[in-house]
């Protein structure tokens, strides 16, 4: 009963006037994100990280939290309605709601993928209420040790899960922990990596390589990319409504993609990419129809649009109980607490439970606040794709440098602005992942001090890193995630030249 009480003071916090408005931004901003093509949460959250620092951090978090949950559902409008996914999650939601869409049902599509992220996200924010003390109460025995290995867990799930390479994903984590290094090192009082710079002796600021690397790479990628192709929108034909078969046949792919995309979206190198996917191939295979399937099923929607709004609540399982990102959007959340001085974990519920469980209550708000948003303004949704991509990326580009000064007013961390922003650029056109340098650069510092801990505990004994059963284990999964991809990488090369060398023949 102790979680539904915390559930209810932490309601009465969300239900606090600025604490709606602040939900009612972040659902509406997250929304209009998600539905326009190559931005996503989590450049939304970066570029809001500088405006917010001086704001109220329960309003600010909620707010952050609620464009999370915003760009799961807009997402799936332009799948449907453009073939063209605004958030990577919403890759599978295309397959079957595009060709909806143009078979004249793209309002049932969008009502059925509305409804069931409604669905998902009611049910995964109570597993998320009940869950999350459980964590805490083990992760409240872990000591130094066990820290750093959860953190090592960290670095290679997230290197190993983001984009096409793990050496490529370990290469841009390795530039994360350089860039966490510099600054003054506060057991030595040594400077490090600062080249005779007063400017970085206090180190890089989390938000200026947030805005940098996901706002200002990600305009100039698309300033240098070609022109592409026009976009051809569907229409919205009939009623944006669903009949009785078409609620016989989402309600259980509903529940069926909460169960799958809830636990995935918790666990480290989950996603919601995984659990989409999944969730896909169960409802092709338990459907009734099959013949529709790759022609438009309804239960090609529903699964998928579930799992993937089921583990946005999954995700911060982690991230509040352990202070570990599993998602870009996370990894940006996290620097927002520590901008307000706040570190997750443990000891937030204890030293920040108000905070904490009205920020849980809150999704629950969110929720219904994006299923009003979402049905009756359908239309005012599409209308943003016809903003030109130039006026768009170009006032990314203004906010981004207006919230730096306004956060750091000073002409070097401008220039550090400028130098990420074309890191990310040059990160970008080489296929290198962004997400593994900005959770190097916030949790290696922490992952630093752990060791450090951990050695002086033991007066230099390394071995206490692998005689704690659970920081074993932990890395033990940390070498795992890096070695079983390259393991089945290097198998399915095998597999292509011998099938190569058996043609020659």
């Amino acid at each position: 009963m102790d979680t539904f009480a915390l559930l209810g003071q932490g309601l009465l916090v969300a239900l606090e006037p600025m604490n709606l408005l602040y939900a009612l931004i972040g659902v509406t901003l997250g929304t209009a994100v998600g539905v326009l093509p190559g931005i996503g949460p989590a450049l939304t959250v970066a570029l809001l990280l500088p405006v917010t620092y001086k704001l109220d951090p329960a309003g600010s978090l909620i707010m952050f939290a609620g464009i999370y949950y915003g760009g799961m559902y807009g997402g799936s409008t332009t799948s449907i309605l453009l073939n063209t996914p605004g958030e990577s999650a919403s890759i599978v939601t295309a397959l079957e709601g595009n060709k909806m869409a143009r078979a004249g049902r793209g309002g049932p599509a969008l009502a059925t993928a509305a409804i069931g992220s409604f669905v998902a996200g009611l049910i995964a924010t109570l597993g998320l209420a009940l869950i999350a003390p459980w964590v805490v109460k083990f992760a409240l025995a872990f000591g130094p040790a066990e820290y750093f290995a959860l953190m090592v867990l960290a670095f290679m799930t997230v290197s190993a899960a983001f984009g096409d390479s793990t050496l490529r994903g370990l290469t841009a984590l390795a530039l994360g922990l350089a860039i966490g290094l510099v600054g003054i090192d506060l057991q030595t009082g040594q400077a490090r990596l600062t080249f005779g710079m007063p400017d970085l002796l206090d180190g890089i600021e989390v938000t200026t390589v947030a805005v940098a690397l996901f706002a200002v790479g990600e305009a100039l990628s698309v300033a240098a990319s070609r022109s592409r192709t026009p976009e051809t929108i569907e229409p919205v034909r009939g009623s944006v409504w669903m009949s009785k078969l078409d609620w016989a046949r989402s309600w259980k792919p509903w529940l069926r993609g909460t169960v799958i995309g809830f636990p995935i979206g918790a666990m480290p190198a989950g996603g919601a990419e995984i659990g989409t996917f999944l969730s896909y191939a169960a409802e092709k295979r338990l459907t009734k129809h099959p013949e529709e399937f790759g022609h438009g099923a309804i239960e090609g929607v529903a699964g998928p649009e579930a799992a993937n709004n089921a583990s946005a609540a999954g995700t911060l399982v982690p991230l509040l109980t352990l202070g570990l990102p599993t998602t870009a959007t996370a990894a940006i959340m996290l620097a927002g607490f520590q901008q307000f001085g706040l570190q997750p974990g443990p000891l937030l519920f204890i030293n920040n439970a108000d905070l904490v469980w009205g920020l849980i209550a809150s999704l629950l708000v969110a929720n219904l606040m994006l299923l009003v948003l979402n049905l009756p303004l359908i239309g005012l949704w599409v209308k943003l794709l016809s903003i030109p991509r130039p006026w768009l990326y170009g006032g990314i580009l203004v906010f981004a440098t207006l919230g730096t000064i306004g956060a750091n007013p000073s002409v070097a961390e401008l220039a550090m602005l400028l130098a990420f922003g074309i890191l990310g650029f040059l990160l970008r056109l080489f296929g290198y992942p962004i997400a593994p340098v900005v959770v190097g650069l916030i949790l290696g510092p922490l992952a630093e001090q752990q060791l450090r801990r951990a050695l002086a505990i033991s007066q230099g004994d390394p071995t206490v890193l692998v005689t704690s059963p659970v920081a074993a284990v932990l890395l033990a999964l940390a070498a795992a995630a890096v070695i079983v991809p390259l393991v089945l990488r290097w198998r399915g090369r095998g597999k292509v030249l011998s099938a190569l060398a058996a043609n020659e023949d």
